[in-house]
């Protein structure tokens, strides 16, 4: 993991840099760059003047889709980068490449990318410098992140905010006809994350299955079934998943 280094010690915070797409993570970037005192053009379109005659780094916020096409519509000169969790470095051509995608959820209200992680590689080490530099500019700590493991990353980038999502959303439909509401299972899961934050898997484990009461885990399956049937495959996979987590030593994974 790279330590944060400031803006200065890697290139002049001078360098002008084009965002391509104006979507959700590109306007946020755009917004957050500028606040930096980072020069930036756009989000342009991807049918709008792509030459970037007097712009140093281009940094492609298009869906992944369309990142390929698009770095092949950019002539040599600015280095390229792309912001996709998935995607290798090979997808920009013959670029001087980099990629930078922030680890945190980005929705229509923009998004706070301090204190975030952002996943960053390189194709030489001036590639590298650049998408370090972006994620230091917005005061993230970059991480390198190679290829062979970006799959995996990428992965668990999904659990750990989309899955949460639909958790969190099936916890809801199940506190539907109680009168408890989504902010109150917010704050609970809130505090389940600080704990798991600070402890790990085991020590922030609470509830009846660490306890070995499964008469009441009996009852809540009994409850999920009456209101909820199609829940249940989900309710049972996370019921055997705690299970196992239950099952390790304090101090362990």
């Amino acid at each position: 993991m790279s330590s944060i280094r400031t803006t200065a010690s890697i290139t002049s915070p001078s360098r002008r840099v084009a965002i391509v797409g104006g979507g959700r993570l590109g306007s946020a970037l755009a917004a957050a760059l500028t606040t930096a005192r980072v020069e930036v053009v756009g989000p342009l379109g991807r049918k709008d003047d792509l030459r970037f005659d007097r712009a140093d780094v281009v940094l492609l916020t298009v869906p992944d889709a369309a990142i390929a096409a698009v770095a092949a519509s950019i002539a040599a000169g600015p280095t390229v980068g792309h912001c996709s969790g998935a995607l290798p470095l090979e997808v920009l051509g013959s670029h001087e490449g980099f990629s930078m995608h922030p680890l945190l959820s980005v929705t229509t209200r923009g998004a706070r990318f301090e204190g975030a992680a952002a996943a960053i590689a390189g194709r030489t080490s001036d590639a590298l410098d650049t998408a370090r530099w972006l994620a230091e500019s917005l005061r993230m700590e970059p991480v390198v992140i190679d290829d062979a493991v970006r799959p995996l990353y990428h992965a668990a980038a999904s659990m750990a905010a989309n899955y949460l999502v639909t958790l969190e959303d099936a916890a809801e439909q199940l506190a539907a006809p109680t009168g408890i509401q989504r902010r109150h299972l917010a704050r609970l899961a809130e505090s389940a994350l600080e704990n798991w934050s600070e402890l790990g898997g085991r020590a922030a484990l609470t509830g009846p299955i660490v306890r070995g009461d499964e008469s009441t885990v009996e009852r809540q399956r009994a409850a999920v079934a009456r209101v909820a049937s199609p829940l249940l495959p989900l309710w049972d996979s996370l019921a055997d998943a705690t299970r196992e987590l239950a099952r390790q030593p304090l101090g362990g994974a």
